[in-house]
């Protein structure tokens, strides 16, 4: 509910931005799904090589697996708002997308049934471990850089595609413990050293790749 409020918030202003507009077609809104989840898209055109986009992506992807060899279930959350400038160019698709991400992206991990486990190369009880709690974040403002093709009918219904990198920033990482030794000193330490094996394994998504596939109409 909150999502769709703030989306309702955005493409209300949006609609406000969009009175001057020249031609009916300077104004479309649309919707889209993608690496960044389902979104909901405003654009406006000012002139006519340029346009600007507003809009958010949210999702939840939940998947079971190993990560620095321990067991979890995962949820790569995904919440992002965008304002972006888009280059056209004359008699063609094509365009080049800069913009700023509102970022909210993150991955929040439980571990899983585990006979034992290896923290910081040491292995541990069910019972002295309990369970593991991990969450990751990135930077709260990310910048944006791509390219995209955009496509109409008779000006008024249109597909686009977009490709991209979303710049998150340094994986944020946090770890913690609920079990027998969670206040232990020696494990506090080789549980800081399976965080830090977590970072390197998130390092990746600071360049998030976006693609994504919208659809559109005119006003």
């Amino acid at each position: 509910m909150v999502f769709q409020r703030r989306i309702a918030a955005l493409l209300c202003a949006a609609s406000l931005c969009s009175g001057g507009s020249a031609a009916a077609d300077d104004f479309w809104m649309g919707a889209k799904v993608g690496t960044l989840g389902i979104g909901i898209e405003a654009a406006w055109r000012p002139i006519r090589w340029m346009d600007l986009r507003l809009g958010g992506n949210a999702y939840d992807y939940e998947e079971s697996g190993s990560q620095a060899g321990i067991n979890y279930d995962a949820t790569l959350h995904l919440s992002t708002y965008y304002l972006t400038a888009n280059l056209l160019f004359p008699a063609s698709p094509f365009r080049i997308t800069v913009g700023g991400f509102s970022n909210g992206n993150e991955v929040r991990m439980i571990s899983a049934d585990n006979s034992s486990f290896n923290i910081g190369g040491v292995n541990y009880s069910a019972a002295d471990v309990g369970t593991l709690t991990s969450t990751t974040l990135f930077e709260s403002a990310a910048p944006y850089l791509g390219a995209g093709f955009d496509f109409s009918l008779f000006g008024k219904v249109g597909m686009n595609l977009d490709f991209g990198v979303l710049w998150q920033g340094d994986p944020i990482v946090t770890m913690t413990a609920d079990g027998l030794m969670a206040d232990d000193p020696t494990f506090q330490a080789q549980l800081e050293a399976e965080r830090l094996e977590l970072v390197d394994d998130f390092d990746a998504l600071k360049a998030y790749p976006v693609v994504s596939l919208g659809f559109n109409f005119s006003f």
